[in-house]
């Protein structure tokens, strides 16, 4: 059998969710990933290259016979690095710059669920202020307010009053969120449940994986400002299997089938962020990566051969995969620096990995990290994701905490919450 060897580009926790995967599959020869952190070190071996500069990962590949190029963040896609790669023959799991604009362009998305009937929220598309505040004023509050473009999960504000809009307007055109917020887009708030919903594709056919729910605000009980994510776990409770296949039905499908007929045919994973409203699912937006932290979970619950399936989408040969999946619950909480998302420090040691690492059914991500002198030390804002499979949320969650309680690094921070809903659920099930 010959073996594939494959690149991993990125370097936090997503990225070591995808390596410790793909480590596991009996068709992988080596695996290297570009720059990888850490933790990566442990499955990969981690390469020093400019993921922005095109030819040099081409060269690599063609250097080391790299069979697939697996492309973790948003920002290599949406620059058309997938595009550089298959122009040169190299087989790449990810979509062209133009399918890339569902998550590189909020306004893109919009419009196309606009054409294609794809329930979404209301929303208008500005490029200036006065506009913008106007049609705030028209649509009431709360509202919400979010750059057009790529602000690493930050650009956006649910304002609760005009003042609020306005001042999130004019930091989007004052240049807030730089480049991200030269156009912005208004929407109507939805209200229900979040979910987070994935899915291959190769242009053609779609494979459903899995549902999570992330927690992106920074504080217990889902308070303060969002973040990149706090934790996740997965399966998402209310995601019913009658909710997942109308999901396909209504937004995963018709998306597919609009990005084909507009000549940027979808190959890649289709990460729909979801309001599971009384009107049914509706879509927040698109993310064209695999999401971070629900990469984390979603690779623990996994059954599958990792590398076969993504390799299947490379090669537009998707309708041979099936997937399978534990049916566990995994759960995993993010160790953060202290005063993320704002600023912290970088550069203090983490210990008790390893004792956090011996408890049964616990893995540990790393997000932020680096090796030095047999040390690891925190160079991110998000830095550990601590991540568990147990038959039940609670009991995933238990593990995750007890996992969590061994590690020393005082200048570091989580959520003590995650999983909450989904516990209350569980124990109201119990007792009716």
């Amino acid at each position: 059998m010959t073996r594939i060897n494959v690149l991993v580009i990125g370097s936090g926790g997503r990225e070591h969710a995808l390596c410790w995967k793909l480590r596991q599959s009996p068709e992988l020869g080596e695996l290297y990933c570009a720059p990888g952190n850490g933790g990566i070190a442990e499955a990969a071996t981690c390469v020093e290259l400019k993921v922005e500069d095109a030819a040099a990962v081409i060269e690599f590949c063609r250097r080391h016979d790299i069979g697939l190029v697996v492309v973790g963040p948003e920002a290599p896609l949406v620059a058309g690095l997938v595009d550089r790669l298959e122009a040169a023959g190299i087989a790449a799991f990810g979509p062209s710059a133009a399918a890339a604009q569902l998550e590189g362009s909020k306004g893109f998305t919009k419009d196309l669920c606009a054409e294609n009937g794809i329930p979404t929220a209301a929303y208008g598309r500005f490029t200036e202020a006065a506009a913008a505040k106007a049609y705030v004023g028209q649509m009431g509050v709360p509202i919400v307010i979010k750059a057009d473009g790529l602000a690493a999960g930050k650009g956006v504000i649910i304002a609760e009053s005009l003042a609020q809009a306005d001042e999130a307007i004019d930091d989007m055109f004052g240049g807030g969120f730089g480049a991200a917020g030269a156009a912005v887009v208004i929407e109507e708030f939805l209200v229900g449940e979040e979910a987070s919903f994935f899915a291959l594709s190769d242009g053609e056919t779609i494979l459903p994986m899995a549902t999570a729910q992330d927690h992106k605000r920074v504080g217990d009980g889902d308070t303060g400002p969002n973040t990149g994510g706090m934790g996740a776990y997965s399966p998402a409770p209310v995601m019913t299997p009658a909710l997942e296949a109308r999901v396909v039905r209504e937004i995963i499908e018709p998306t597919v089938r609009a990005m084909a007929a507009r000549g940027m045919p979808y190959r890649g994973v289709l990460y729909a962020g979801l309001m599971i409203t009384a009107d049914g699912p509706k879509l927040i937006e698109y993310n064209v990566r695999f999401g971070d932290p629900e990469t984390q979970v979603l690779m623990m619950r996994l059954e599958s051969d990792l590398l076969e399936a993504l390799l299947a989408v490379a090669q537009k040969i998707l309708s041979n995969v099936r997937l399978t999946w534990y049916p566990d619950v995994a759960l995993t909480v993010v160790m953060a620096a202290k005063g993320y998302p704002g600023a912290y420090d970088k550069g203090s040691e983490i210990k008790g990995l390893s004792e956090a690492a011996a408890v049964p059914g616990v893995q540990i991500f790393h997000a932020g990290t680096t090796r030095q002198d047999g040390r690891i030390l925190a160079t991110g804002g998000r830095v550990l994701n601590v991540t568990a499979r147990g038959r039940t949320v609670a009991e995933a969650q238990a593990r995750t905490y007890a996992a969590v309680d061994k590690i020393h690094w005082p200048e570091g921070f989580c959520r003590r919450d995650i999983g909450w809903r989904a516990i209350a659920r569980e124990k109201e099930a119990t007792t009716t």
